[in-house]
């Protein structure tokens, strides 16, 4: 996300407030909002304080509210439990093949409700189609940028809101509709009143802070009880706090652009490979304006030579530059119609420091060579393995 495809071509119209109230009427409510919107009221205090992930801050608000954290347990147990008893059910009645593909649907549908959390962790194991059965891998697929979106009154007036501009002095053509919505936000195609330029215009889901804030905390304390009850060596709650802070800078859509001009000045000279110019004069933490790019999925063509292309700038990324871009799912990379790859959504960044590129690459020459001995240590180097391991019974099982 964002997407830009040819899959939707927008109407554009001229923009006027008319155009924000005719944008918005007649649209339903998005479900996430529907089942999940008593999520959403947080005082400016409570936001302005979860500005950066803090799992002391999150359990302080909480911990006030647990009438609301016990409405929030009561909603995910009841839509788990009732897909998992349905499921167990079709075991029952042997009927679990004829209902894989609804079960699947359902999942999908209970994961929109529950919201971004739920939804990031399906997005996390949709790409893995070693683990994951084809009608679950392809639903969990839809919620890369398929999501129902927001109401389109609502996102007008938070860009005006965070820009502290109207729609009139930003653009002079604006879609009606998001023209794709995922977890987060949803994008708008827009031309910029001052230079003609076509946008893409990302604006965040409301309430998203508020709902994984509270997703998060009963998350690790759910993670922390199962850890003391199977006696796990590893930190699981450690785990989440990993994956949560960098969810909250993906949040942060300053940090997105920021870390997309970056990306840009790093891989954007490389032959074939496209990264949207960012436009920070038009960007705020909920608001996002980049160059939009025109193509298709990279999982809808065949095209041998651009994965080529990628795996000459994943190695540029990983081995050259230690900066690489964590979430290359098939939504965020793109066919441009004159055969480049483009990368998209800067959200989710990752640094692979100095002495980890270079362990990296010494552990693939002593893998070749068949020097297990020295591999054992690269290991170490590496972090999967701790400096008291024993380095002789892990030689002897490499070999």
């Amino acid at each position: 996300m964002p997407n830009h495809s040819n899959s939707f071509q927008p109407q554009y119209q001229s923009v006027s407030r008319r155009c924000v109230r005719c944008a918005s009427s007649g649209g339903d409510a998005d479900t996430f909002t529907a089942k999940s919107g008593y999520l959403f009221e947080l005082s400016a205090t409570e936001a302005d304080s979860l500005a950066e992930y803090s799992i002391a801050k999150i359990a302080a608000i909480y911990y006030k509210k647990p009438l609301l954290v016990a409405r929030r347990l009561l909603q995910t147990g009841i839509a788990f439990g009732k897909w998992f008893g349905l499921r167990y059910f079709d075991t029952l009645l042997d009927r679990s093949d004829e209902m894989f593909q609804v079960r699947a649907a359902e999942l999908r549908k209970i994961l929109v409700e529950l919201g971004p959390a739920y939804i990031k962790i399906a997005q996390a194991i949709s790409s893995r189609a070693d683990l994951i059965p084809p009608s679950y891998l392809d639903e969990l697929s839809l919620l890369q940028d398929r999501i129902s979106p927001f109401s389109t009154e609502v996102a007008f007036n938070m860009i005006e809101q965070e820009l502290g501009l109207s729609l009139v002095e930003l653009f002079s053509e604006i879609s009606p509709e998001p023209v794709a919505a995922a977890s987060l936000g949803q994008v708008y195609q827009a031309r910029l009143r001052k230079t003609g330029q076509v946008v893409a215009v990302k604006v965040q889901r409301p309430g998203v802070q508020a709902a994984i804030s509270l997703d998060i905390l009963i998350l690790r304390f759910m993670v922390g009880l199962i850890r003391r009850a199977g006696k796990f060596n590893t930190d699981l709650q450690a785990v989440v706090d990993e994956w949560a802070s960098s969810l909250f800078r993906e949040m942060d859509y300053n940090n997105e652009a920021s870390n997309g001009i970056k990306f840009r000045k790093l891989y954007g000279s490389i032959q074939d490979v496209v990264v949207p110019l960012m436009y920070m004069q038009y960007t705020t933490r909920k608001v996002l304006v980049m160059e939009w790019i025109e193509g298709r999925k990279l999982s809808e063509v065949k095209d041998l030579y651009l994965i080529e292309v990628g795996v000459y700038c994943s190695f540029n990324q990983l081995l050259e530059c230690g900066f690489y871009h964590a979430d290359p799912h098939p939504g965020n990379l793109l066919r441009t119609y004159d055969g480049k790859l483009a990368y998209l959504d800067f959200g989710m960044t990752g640094e692979f420091k100095q002495e980890l590129r270079d362990g990296f690459m010494e552990a693939c020459l002593h893998l070749v060579n068949r020097d297990f001995d020295a591999l054992a240590k690269d290991f170490v180097t590496l972090g999967l393995l701790p400096p008291t391991a024993d380095k002789e019974a892990v030689t002897k099982a490499l070999t």
